[in-house]
């Protein structure tokens, strides 16, 4: 410094002193300074003031010597003491040299700042309000010091300009006080630059040193507490911040944050009509997935109130949420409230799926509504164009990120329900077989829920939903297989789901011809000489049953067929509920018709038992069993002939179907020709079974109708042909019995001149062809044993011209 400069008003002495390496000298120094300031302030003397503050400012404080920076700032303090309540007229030209010290490189310079500006506070009080946001970005800066002793003297500067406790890690000073108390912020709050405060609070907030991280929520914590500032309006531009410092290792830090969260919430719920919950609901989605267990449960406690609170403005964050809330549904019990709480989210955002929210019934609105402006166009016009291919439309929504509307004007505006996002989602959890049985069978519900709710919307998804929800059928889960089969239901039965143009049903998991899924009419499903009107509830054409249907069917039992494991562990649960779900008769109609024309034959013959036994043997089946039995409409005599022609791949089920039917006659008929087909231990086994099959409840009438020899020859005829073929074992031995039982045997004989016509006739309509029928058996079972001896190396010698 130059020794010849002129530094007045301050004397030469004062000068020296200021310069000089004691404190001791400096302090001497700065009560002269507080001296020669108390006469300016007496004469009002604002120049000598101004010029007093400029010179330690620029001379001293702001110095490249490291002495004369010291004395500044102790100069600089000693003014402030002196102006008393007029330091508030100096204070930017007093603050601004000291803040600037708070970046020296020299750790005791930087603790003389933080004294110098704890003295000007003290003195300022409320004043220093309009410059709070400089003084905060500063003190941030210092709670983060590597030095200890600059760390606690920016601790005790924080204290003093807190209103209110905030964290005291040490006492103050003897004599010390608060720069201002709560009321000094209420009243001077018209100063306070929030607007330019956010952005210094949001930059801070990221910071990942503990200390700075306890200063932000200290300070978020104090200001929330002052009525006149609504901290809540700025919310989203701190909420992330915030959760990342809930994850914090240290404890003390992660309550402070938990504290402070717990206010924001509190005053969420107080206020809901002033929340921007839109901007916030991305950063919750961000957080709900999380590993860390106290945010995932924070966010998810938030995500659950702005669900209930915002209603249908989370509508659009719908895939996002979904995405963090369903893997939280598999959770054990070790995160059982995480589970609990992502349960209230799941089926809150369910709630506000509604009718509505589905297309129009005619397709001409939604074409202008898509020319109209929106954010969302490019969505809009993807699902208004979409085939329900798999790719295009779900993925652009998936991938662009998880709020799809500006949300300034999401409280405003209508919310539409995009569902290209929720779908790609819900597909997705489906897919992954390494994911929860909870979160599949919430994916699943979620998906009956919107084909109920938005099913024109839905079924644009549909083709690309349905290789998986066939694939689910294979699930370990019968929840989660009653929940799959309760969507494919309701896609083969909604009415949004019927074209009038299917076209080529050529899935992923499809490769049928077109014309085989043409649905069987009638003429074409059954022999009958005179067709009948065919009932709607009898047909897979019925208005309850769209152009999925037949698709499903064709699909399942080629799934069936592919994996044997499946249709034997599983098919009879699996065709049991759908009859429940849908029309039994509808579904044993198309099924047969499709076996018709089933290449592999064995196959054919397996399904055929499968559905036979369910027919036969399941309560669900009972009122199909009524209809079959008696055959006195046209309806139920076509179907028949339909499941007849199928039957035919195995000989012991179409016979128990003449059981059933009670067409006795042709039953002992087709017996008569088991004698030209090939018996094996598997045909054996079938004959065994069906002869445990008689002594079952299902054919009570028939035992009953042993009793009335003379009108049921055939049945007992059809009886002692199955005795005849059965090996003498026990199946023999429990038919042989029943047949000793029944009365008057020597009325067996039949002559050519019985007069009365046999009950079992009764069923032979004149609309039943069943010489043609006879005729069918004879070539599917001449078919059967070509397959079997082309297998064995035999099939040169049997007849190649014969053909189904």
């Amino acid at each position: 410094m130059n020794p010849e400069k002129d530094f007045a008003p301050l004397t030469p002495n004062i000068v020296r002193a200021l310069n000089d390496k004691l404190y001791e000298k400096r302090k001497v120094a700065a009560l002269e300074i507080e001296k020669l300031v108390r006469e300016f302030v007496a004469q009002n003397n604002t120049v000598q003031i101004k010029h007093v503050i400029q010179t330690l400012s620029q001379e001293f404080a702001l110095s490249q010597h490291p002495h004369s920076r010291k004395g500044g700032l102790i100069g600089l303090a000693a003014c402030s003491i002196a102006l008393g309540k007029d330091s508030g007229l100096y204070l930017k030209e007093l603050i601004e040299p000291v803040l600037t010290c708070f970046n020296d490189a020299d750790s005791r310079l930087r603790y003389y700042a933080c004294e110098a500006l704890y003295n000007i506070v003290k003195v300022a009080r409320g004043a220093v309000l309009p410059h709070f946001n400089v003084l905060f970005d500063g003190l941030s800066k210092l709670a983060a010091d590597p030095d200890p002793n600059v760390k606690s003297g920016s601790e005790l500067l924080d204290r003093l300009l807190k209103p209110g406790p905030g964290i005291q890690p040490a006492p103050p000073p003897a004599g010390s006080s608060h720069a201002f108390d709560p009321q000094d912020i209420v009243t001077e709050s018209n100063k306070f630059d929030l607007v330019g405060f956010i952005p210094l609070l949001r930059e801070r907030i990221y910071s990942n040193n503990q200390y700075a991280r306890q200063f932000i929520i200290s300070w978020i914590l104090v200001l929330e507490s002052v009525p006149d500032i609504n901290l809540l309006d700025y919310l989203p531009e701190i909420l992330d911040g915030l959760f990342q410092i809930l994850g914090d290792n240290g404890k003390e830090i992660r309550k402070m944050c938990e504290v402070v969260l717990g206010e924001f919430l509190k005053e969420i719920k107080k206020n809901p009509s002033s929340v921007k919950f839109a901007e916030m609901a991305n950063i919750l989605v961000i957080h709900c997935q999380t590993t860390d267990d106290l945010i995932q449960l924070t966010a998810m406690c938030w995500m659950r109130e702005f669900i209930q609170l915002a209603g249908r403005v989370m509508l659009p964050y719908s895939s996002g949420i979904l995405t963090a809330v369903l893997p939280c549904l598999a959770y054990d019990d070790r995160k059982k409230s995480i589970k609990e709480v992502a349960n209230v989210c799941n089926q809150s955002l369910m709630k506000l799926v509604t009718p509505e929210d589905d297309e129009p019934d005619e397709p001409k609105p939604v074409v202008q509504k898509q020319a109209e402006p929106n954010p969302d166009d490019s969505l809009a016009k993807q699902e208004g164009t979409a085939s329900g291919g798999p790719d295009g439309s779900c993925d652009s929504t998936f991938s662009s990120g998880i709020g799809v509307f500006t949300p300034a004007g999401t409280e405003r505006a209508p919310v539409t329900l995009h569902l290209d996002g929720i779908v790609q989602v819900l597909n997705c959890h489906l897919s992954d077989m390494a994911i929860g049985m909870m979160t599949r069978i919430a994916v699943l519900k979620w998906l009956y829920h919107l084909y109920i709710k938005t099913p024109r919307k839905m079924f644009r998804h549909t083709d690309s939903l349905f290789p998986i929800l066939l694939q689910t059928l294979s699930d370990e889960s019968d929840e989660v297989i009653l929940k799959d089969l309760e969507v494919l239901a309701e896609i083969a039965s909604s009415p949004a789901g019927q074209m009038d143009d299917p076209g080529p049903l050529d899935g992923p998991d499809l490769r049928v011809s077109h014309s085989e899924l043409q649905v069987p009419t009638p003429g074409r499903a059954g022999l009958l000489k005179t067709p009948g009107t065919k009932g709607l509830e009898c047909s897979p054409s019925t208005p309850t049953m769209n152009s999925y249907f037949y698709k499903f069917m064709i699909n399942l039992l080629k799934r069936f067929s592919s994996e044997r494991k499946l249709l034997e562990v599983r098919g009879g649960f699996i065709i049991r509920q759908l009859c429940l779900l849908l029309n039994a008769e509808n579904i044993f109609h198309s099924m047969a018709d499709i076996l018709l024309r089933e290449e592999d034959l064995k196959f054919a013959s397996t399904m055929v038992h499968t559905l036979n036994t369910i027919l036969l043997t399941s309560t669900e089946l009972f009122q199909l069993r009524n209809q079959l039995k008696d055959l006195k409409t046209p309806e139920s005599q076509n179907l028949f002939c339909c499941l007849y022609r199928s039957w035919c791949h195995n000989p012991v089920t179409t016979v128990s179907l003449c059981f059933l039917t009670q067409n006795y006659r042709h039953a002992y008929d087709l017996i008569q020709k088991f004698g030209d087909l090939e018996v094996t231990v598997d045909f054996l086994t079938e004959v065994d079974k069906l002869v445990q099959l008689i002594e079952c409840p299902i054919f009570t009438y028939l035992r009953l109708q042993l009793l009335d020899v003379k009108n049921n020859p055939y049945l007992i005829k059809a009886l002692y042909g199955l005795l005849m073929l059965l090996p003498q074992g026990s199946a023999f031995q429990l038919l042989s019995h029943r047949l000793q039982c029944v009365p008057n045997p020597e009325l067996l004989q039949t002559g050519d001149g019985l007069k009365a016509a046999p009950k079992s006739q009764k069923a032979d309509s004149p609309s039943i062809d069943y010489a043609e029928l006879l005729q069918h058996f004879e070539r599917v079972q001449k078919k059967h044993l070509e397959v079997r001896h082309q297998r064995s190396g035999r099939g040169d010698h049997l007849d190649r011209r014969v053909v189904l």
